[in-house]
């Protein structure tokens, strides 16, 4: 039995975390640490891991929760994780890091777009923890970056586009939709029943933070520098993110054809789902699931091809991406404690 910690387990993504590894039959959580709730039991903010999760939060340093296990769990804010995941490593512990701070392999960019890295030597170490596209590289890392959500659902909509130059780089458009669970726990006006409830809007444009990290990855995707146009929208809705890519074709093929690229191309993956042709993803059908739906379209009358992919934003898009993370790391079963089928409706 493996054992494992999760620091900064008092938001959405924290909760999600705790719900899977409390069902997980290959480890056990050691200590989960909360400065808000420090002393208190787990269940007293998530009463829904009543009986589940019989731990109380911790307050404890980087090292001493790292000490006497084999993976931890970093949920914390951006431009935190940085100062806590070098101690953790020379305690002998391997990391899933579900911030930013890792994901980005430039310190310049990533200064650019957050703030100056306090540890920039570990970002060429950091593996980018998406496995449909760098498995091999995530069971030997000792600290893994897992993806931001958007990110996600992007990156597994253009992967069979690009590394197979079925598409202009140049011409991809990103228009994305989230849950507010997206927007974490914490309460902002932004984020109120009253503020959100019968509205729909886009923010963060034409500079949201997941930018650079989408562009990294369907850079190293297309073996070119792209740069892309990314608006993410705001939606009424708890949980899901819906990604809606359009690209020009570069050659002309059908969407049968094209259909059948990705179906091939994702053939051996338990947790992507491409859709038969006439089906598109919808959010209510990965609600809860890690995984990430996918439909394609093709347009003749315009030459361009339109993906669309759906992902539950705290499962594939973060806790449940962290524990095929670990699983592949610890050379566990990809899909153990992460088999549940979606919740409908």
């Amino acid at each position: 039995m493996y054992k494992v910690s999760v620091v900064g387990a008092s938001g959405y993504t924290g909760v999600e975390l705790l719900r899977l590894l409390a069902r997980h039959d290959g480890v056990e959580i050691c200590n989960v640490t909360s400065r808000q709730y420090a002393g208190q039991p787990v269940s007293t903010p998530f009463p829904s891991l009543y009986g589940c999760v019989e731990l109380d939060f911790e307050l404890l340093d980087p090292a001493t929760v790292a000490e006497n296990v084999d993976v931890v769990f970093t949920a914390v804010p951006h431009q935190t994780a940085m100062g806590m995941v070098p101690d953790m490593l020379n305690a002998g512990a391997r990391v899933v890091d579900l911030s930013a701070d890792f994901r980005l392999a430039d310190p310049e960019v990533y200064s650019t777009w957050y703030q100056p890295h306090t540890a920039p030597e570990l970002l060429e170490e950091a593996v980018y923890g998406l496995p449909e596209l760098f498995r091999p590289y995530i069971a030997s890392a000792r600290l893994v970056a897992n993806p931001g959500c958007y990110p996600t659902s992007v990156a597994l909509a253009m992967a069979p586009l690009l590394e197979e130059s079925l598409v202009d780089p140049a011409t991809v458009i990103i228009d994305s939709k989230s849950g507010t669970s997206g927007a974490g726990r914490s309460a902002k006006v932004g984020s109120l029943f009253c503020e959100v409830n019968e509205g729909f809007k886009a923010y963060g444009a034409p500079a949201h933070r997941h930018t650079p990290e989408i562009e990294q990855t369907l850079s190293g995707l297309a073996g070119e520098e792209m740069v892309v146009s990314f608006t993410p929208h705001l939606v009424p809705v708890n949980r899901g993110i819906l990604s809606t890519c359009y690209a020009s074709l570069s050659k002309e093929i059908d969407r049968t054809d094209l259909l059948s690229q990705f179906t091939d191309y994702y053939a051996a993956e338990p947790f992507v789902r491409v859709l038969p042709e006439g089906q598109l993803p919808n959010i209510a059908y990965v609600r809860g699931s890690n995984f990430c739906d996918i439909g394609v379209v093709v347009d003749p009358r315009t030459g361009r091809v339109v993906v669309v992919s759906a992902i539950d934003n705290l499962v594939k898009g973060a806790a449940g991406q962290a524990v095929q993370n670990m699983n592949l790391m610890l050379g566990l079963p990809e899909t153990q404690g992460l088999q549940q089928a979606p919740v409908f409706p």
